[in-house]
């Protein structure tokens, strides 16, 4: 299956929450810490007590990285514990000129085997190319960030009135001649999202910021019914990683997606 077909395949059966593996060994339950690997133990139990409900999971980079060898060893582990009819995501947000993104392309779609990935595209088409040559897998660029930050550049207004963020959505669509573009749009931009549904077109949409952030996951899934539209993956990290700190964490994070999932198809069905 190409990555799109994976998201649309989840979105079909009402799954429509990426589950993002931002762990942090700060956060995670202290009992662990007698296992040998607590981070990837960690991964383990709440990739096994969510992967049937869950429509995605997405991988923060930084938060492996960051352990040096060891962070790259059980971000691929990690990765290879989650079924392959279920959409993987880098969150690395790589963006660099046409050869070194050629050798990242390399690394996270090779060498890490994901199915996606998110992308920085203010150096423009050349530093996406090489990302977009895999076409059976998909390409999310950022168009406009949860982070309260997003208004010092993605929001500037240009000349012709537009914004900074509405050119990229734009220009994403131009490049889009393989369908496996795809953009990240702040979950707690809830008013642009709404006003922007006709230009983002078909691209399938990553969402970020719901739960901690202060994103509503009603008002964002509101938006997509009343487009009549599906594609899109709403991610939640913090809100299932860590809904318990005990020994039955997997238990809670399980009983949290299912309970987005319940959310979304009420929400749906009004």
């Amino acid at each position: 299956m190409t990555a799109l077909e994976k998201l649309r395949a989840a979105n079909r059966h009402g799954k429509y929450i990426c589950v993002g593996l931002d762990t942090d060994p700060a956060k995670i339950p202290g009992f662990l810490s007698n296992e040998k690997n607590p981070v990837l133990e960690f991964n383990k139990r709440i990739i096994d007590a969510t992967k049937d409900l869950a429509a995605a999971y997405k991988i923060n980079f930084a938060f492996y990285e960051r352990d040096g060898y060891n962070g790259i060893r059980n971000l691929k582990d990690s990765l290879s514990f989650i079924p392959e009819n279920l959409l993987t995501i880098a969150d690395a947000k790589r963006g660099d000129i046409g050869n070194t993104a050629s050798m990242y392309a390399k690394s996270v779609f090779e060498f890490f085997g994901v199915d996606s990935v998110t992308v920085n595209p203010y150096m423009g088409g050349d530093s996406v190319q090489p990302f977009l040559a895999s076409v059976d897998k998909l390409v999310f660029m950022l168009a406009l960030t949860s982070n309260p930050g997003s208004a010092d550049f993605e929001k500037l207004k240009l000349n012709d009135g537009s914004m900074v963020y509405q050119k990229v959505i734009k220009k994403v669509n131009e490049w889009n001649v393989n369908e496996n573009c795809g953009i990240v749009f702040g979950a707690t931009q809830s008013d642009e999202l709404r006003t922007n549904m006709t230009a983002i077109k078909n691209l399938p949409v990553l969402l970020p910021g719901i739960g901690a952030q202060g994103g509503s996951l009603k008002d964002v899934v509101k938006i997509f019914m009343e487009a009549g539209r599906d594609d899109f993956l709403v991610n939640v990290s913090r809100g299932i990683l860590y809904k318990s700190n005990g020994e039955d964490f997997a238990d809670a994070a399980r009983e949290e997606l299912e309970k987005l999932n319940n959310q979304i198809k009420v929400i749906k069905e009004v």
